[in-house]
């Protein structure tokens, strides 16, 4: 992050995780919420206990994931 930021010391309490399906969402998605303003949590839908992934903008474009796609701005 610009700041230096330790992204997973970030609070997520209050985030609010969407999905991105590319189908019938039958076996679970992956989820994304904005907890930032330069940092994104990415979760699984499948496994709500783990720990969400936490990323960058830069690194989730990196990743070829776009907010969009969930209905998020970058």
């Amino acid at each position: 992050m610009r700041n230096g930021t330790n992204l997973y010391a970030l609070d997520l309490s209050g985030a609010s995780f969407t999905k991105a399906c590319g189908g019938p969402c039958t076996e679970g998605c992956v989820t994304l919420a904005r907890i930032g303003e330069d940092a994104w949590a990415l979760g699984d839908s499948k496994r709500p206990d783990a720990q969400p992934l936490r990323f960058t903008t830069q690194e989730l474009d990196a990743a070829g994931i776009d907010p969009a796609r969930f209905g998020l701005g970058a």
